[in-house]
């Protein structure tokens, strides 16, 4: 198995949950994080490695992952795995799965790429590289049935780790934060790269909130100790150290849940977000090169997942230029104020909430022994 990052480590981890009890004595290794390790599972190589966006800074890292790709081609070239199975990062895993089919490696991907969303000539790629698609969204599964790619719903998830409704007052208390203010959660991601072009902004605006009601409390997770020292780095490197920050290890849903409102860079945690029905602006900001390109490429109006999902601008998305601290700032403010659009966001997302639930543990461990059995001539 592969997963690239954060978000794919906790996804990985949900489907190991229901298919470690299945194969209780196999080796399952290769690329993770502490969510797969507690299933079992070995990690090869850091999982914060992958863990790069935008397309001139992977090539920045390309030599490093090309060479990871190279040798775990190798290696599993030689140990013939019963499956393979690729969590999101596309880039990385569907390169690795092509020349694994066809050396008659089964190969599984969980997640689909958001071909939905722009590259979708990338289907083709995906015919070629994975024997069965596992898809999060129920949309998708018309897509890879038309393409002639054998695919299995399974929902997402991430809506059965998160509750249906959330606790505020519990999570408050566990990150000992007072009931009767407001709180914001600022997550500005989870890569490296993430936290260079999104922190200062997000900071900022943070700061501008602080002094239109200095009672509101700001807490902002960090997803390693890497990540926490350059995010520290970088709010000191801009002179923001003394915006009114509580930064944690991890706890990101725990922060999300005492929210009244998030700040959030557009990926899998605003679908989180929107899971613990809160308020959100979703925000990005990458190398102006790379903006540029993906800004051309898009095939929808939208692209925080929250959004997609809608169908419609639901939440505010403020991108690249349009991500100053000001902006940020008064989007904020609005989402924290306005009681009528707080309501109605929290319908629309109890609404997605129930859509996306399934058994996706069970789910998805049955379609990969299926796939085992199958590769097996059905022993």
């Amino acid at each position: 198995m592969v997963a690239g990052e954060a978000s794919g480590d906790l996804l990985a981890g949900r489907l190991l949950s229901g298919l470690r009890p299945r194969f209780p004595d196999a080796h399952i290794h290769g690329i993770g994080g502490p969510n797969m390790a507690e299933h079992g599972f070995t990690s090869d190589w850091p999982i914060d490695k992958l863990a790069v966006r935008g397309l001139f800074e992977v090539l920045a890292h390309y030599r490093e992952i090309k060479g990871i790709q190279n040798a775990l081609r190798d290696q599993l070239l030689a140990e013939k795995p019963a499956v393979f199975i690729g969590v999101d990062a596309p880039d990385f895993n569907l390169g690795l799965e092509i020349q694994l089919k066809k050396a008659g490696i089964p190969t599984m991907h969980f997640i689909s790429p958001s071909i939905w969303a722009w590259r979708g000539g990338r289907i083709k790629k995906i015919a070629q590289s994975v024997s069965h698609m596992l898809v999060v969204f129920p949309f998708e599964e018309a897509i890879y049935r038309k393409a002639g790619i054998p695919v299995t719903y399974v929902g997402h998830p991430l809506a059965e780790v998160i509750p249906m409704q959330p606790d505020m007052a519990a999570a408050r208390s566990a990150l000992g934060l007072p009931s009767d203010i407001p709180v914001i959660a600022i997550l500005p991601g989870s890569r490296m790269s993430e936290l260079k072009y999104n922190t200062v902004a997000f900071i900022e605006a943070a700061r501008l909130l602080a002094k239109r009601a200095p009672s509101i409390r700001f807490i902002v997770p960090m997803a390693g100790e890497r990540q926490r020292r350059y995010f520290v780095e970088l709010i000191a490197q801009a002179g923001l150290q003394d915006a009114p920050l509580q930064i944690t290890d991890g706890q990101s849903h725990t922060a999300m849940a005492a929210a009244d409102a998030v700040l959030v860079a557009s990926g899998t945690a605003s679908l989180e977000v929107a899971l613990f029905k809160r308020p959100m602006v979703i925000a990005y900001k990458m190398m102006r090169a790379s903006w540029q390109v993906m800004r051309h490429m898009a095939y929808q109006p939208w692209i925080g997942l929250p959004n997609i999902l809608a169908q419609e601008f639901v939440v505010p998305e403020l991108l690249q230029d349009d991500a100053t601290p000001r902006a940020l700032a008064d989007a904020l403010w609005k989402q924290l104020n306005d009681r009528s659009h707080g309501a109605m966001l929290r319908r629309r997302f109890t609404d997605m909430h129930h859509a996306l639930l399934r058994d996706t543990a069970n789910e998805s461990a049955q379609a990969v022994s299926a796939l085992i059995a199958q590769s097996a001539g059905g022993k």
